[in-house]
C-alpha cells in the first residue's frame, strides 16, 4: 500500500486501486511458489491459510475501495497482522533450514504495521503518508528470504 502512495499513485485513483488489489493477490501467488519450493518439509497448512487470507483480502480490498481510505486501512491492517503471524510462526518453524531471519523479521514487522494501519484508519491522510515504507521493507525481506532459502536448499559441492 505504501508503494502505491510513494509511487505517486495518489494522483491516479485507478492506479492506486489496481496496486491495492495486486498486493494481496501477489502474496497469494508467492505463497503458491513457496508451497512448490517446500514440498516435503512439513505441514503446508500455514501456507494454505495464507492463500485463503490473501484471497479474501483481495476481495475485501475491492469492497473497501468503495468505502474510502479508512476502510482500506482496516482491511490492510487485519491482513498484515494475520499474515505477519503466519510468517513469524513459519520462519520460526523453519529455522533448521537456515536463512529464516528475513521471514521472522518481516512477520514481526507485518504484525506491528497491521496494528498501526488499523490505528491510523481514523486519520487516513496521515496513515497513508506514513505507510510508504511498509511494502518496500516487505519486498526486501521477501527477496532476502527467497535468496537465503534457495541457497540453503541447494546441494553443496
Amino acid at each position: 500500500m505504501g508503494w502505491a502512495y510513494a509511487a505517486g499513485a495518489k494522483s491516479s485513483p485507478t492506479l492506486t486501486a489496481t496496486l491495492l488489489l495486486l498486493y494481496p493477490a501477489w502474496d497469494v501467488l508467492a505463497t503458491f511458489g513457496d508451497i512448490r519450493a517446500n514440498r516435503g518439509t512439513g505441514s503446508l497448512l500455514p501456507q494454505y491459510v495464507n492463500i485463503g487470507v490473501g484471497s479474501v483480502t483481495t476481495l475485501a480490498v475491492g469492497l473497501a475501495l468503495r468505502s474510502g481510505v479508512p476502510a482500506v486501512l482496516i482491511v490492510y491492517g487485519v491482513w498484515a497482522a494475520l499474515t505477519g503471524v503466519i510468517q513469524l510462526l513459519l520462519g520460526l518453524r523453519r529455522r533448521q533450514l537456515g536463512g529464516q531471519w528475513p521471514m521472522i523479521l518481516s512477520g514481526g514487522q507485518s504484525v506491528l504495521a497491521g496494528v498501526s494501519f488499523v490505528a491510523m484508519a481514523h486519520a487516513p491522510k496521515m496513515g497513508v503518508a506514513n505507510l510508504a515504507g511498509y511494502a518496500a521493507f516487505g519486498a526486501f525481506y521477501f527477496l532476502l528470504a527467497a535468496l537465503r532459502l534457495r541457497k540453503a536448499t541447494q546441494p553443496q559441492p
